[in-house]
């Protein structure tokens, strides 16, 4: 994978994760899968709602459906959120030097 398309799949994934009923649905389908019936009567919204945060989370690469009979069953793909933690993880890294080296100036130290 090139690193334009690495950022863009980046992209899609924060921007899924952006909104907290799209956070809870990935969450809610992490151990199991869930029909979307099920997310629908768990968080109270509409079942258009549940698709539109599904579809989503679908186009970014974090959730997968299967389809059951009448059901839509929904699971998080966990590996594709591993971008993401390393992201965040690089970023940590760098921060947390930078603010050491600021630290260390500030107090006159090498």
């Amino acid at each position: 994978m090139t690193a334009a398309r690495a950022a863009v799949n980046l992209d899609h994934a924060f921007g899924a994760l952006a909104h907290p009923v799209r956070r809870r649905i990935l969450e809610a389908t992490i151990r199991k899968g869930r029909g979307v019936t099920e997310l629908t009567e768990e968080f109270d919204i509409s079942l258009a709602a549940v698709s539109k945060h599904v579809k989503v989370l679908e186009r970014a690469g974090l959730v997968s459906r299967e389809i059951l009979g009448r059901d839509h069953v929904i699971r998080a793909r966990v590996e594709e959120l591993r971008a993401a933690r390393d992201w965040i993880a690089r970023q940590t890294l760098f921060w947390e030097r930078a603010m050491a080296r600021l630290k260390a100036d500030l107090e006159g130290r090498p």
